[in-house]
């Protein structure tokens, strides 16, 4: 198996993390791209084999190191064993998860070796933990997050003024009691623009920038306060908003 050499005998974090995402690059590609090599290479008539993602983006299959201890932690052993035994599916997330504990420890076994200390390990993990797993990869997931990510922060600021975390409603509407008569209008006007096409929940009529609005933390649809009988001053101590409908529905349950 290929490793890492540091220059000078000692690593950085930085150089820690470029190994990481090397070798975590190198383990999605035979999990995604080279599926279909790394499947034949799994054979069960084989001893135990492990799945190894090289420094070089690269990745292998092969028996783990015959000196103890080895030289870096080793893979799950015997991979190959339930390839047969399982969903082609649920193998490949099976050994995606495992090897993401892999690639935890060979960082943090450079970590410990290297002599990192918890400001160094705290800003290593905080690196890794940006990129999404091996397993969110292969089985998709991180699509999903992404997504949602990205639906939470459309909603973001028309939620603040909404009121559905009450402590906003009252910092904005002081914000623009402050705010010049012309620069309240014109916010107004890019609110519309952004929110124009919102319906009401209850009534089914538009988004209007003059009127109060709150958004269900549940379904996520919006309401005029009026609809819902919801005040900007009660808005501000309601920390979970729960539409009538969302309320129903709990209740039924």
């Amino acid at each position: 198996m290929e490793r890492l050499v540091g220059p000078h005998g000692h690593l950085s974090v930085e150089e820690v993390f470029r190994d990481f995402k090397a070798r975590r690059a190198g383990l999605i590609k035979a999990l995604t791209d080279d599926v279909e090599d790394f499947f034949q290479q799994c054979d069960p008539e084989k001893e135990n084999l492990c799945l190894y993602g090289l420094p070089d983006e690269k990745w292998e299959v092969n028996l783990p190191a015959e000196e103890v201890p080895p030289e870096l932690p080793e893979p799950a052993l015997g991979i190959n064993f339930a390839r047969d035994g399982m969903e082609e599916n649920d193998w490949l997330a099976l050994v995606a998860v495992h090897s993401d504990a892999w690639l935890l420890s060979v960082a943090y076994y450079f970590g410990a070796r290297f002599g990192f200390r918890q400001a160094d390990r705290k800003r290593l993990f905080s690196m890794i933990n940006d990129l999404p797993t091996v397993y969110e990869v292969v089985s998709g997931t991180d699509k999903i997050q992404s997504k949602e990510k990205s639906s939470v922060s459309n909603h973001s600021s028309n939620k603040s003024k909404s009121g559905s975390k009450g402590q906003r409603v009252s910092e904005l509407e002081n914000n623009l009691k402050a705010m010049p008569k012309d620069e309240e209008e014109a916010l107004d006007e890019e609110d519309y623009e952004e929110h124009g096409d919102t319906l009401c929940g209850a009534c089914g009529k538009n988004y209007a920038a003059d009127e109060f609005w709150i958004c269900c933390d549940i379904c996520e649809k919006w309401f005029h306060g009026k609809c819902v009988k919801i005040t900007p001053a009660r808005a501000q101590h309601i920390k979970q908003y729960k539409c009538p409908s969302c309320s129903n529905k709990r209740a039924r349950v």
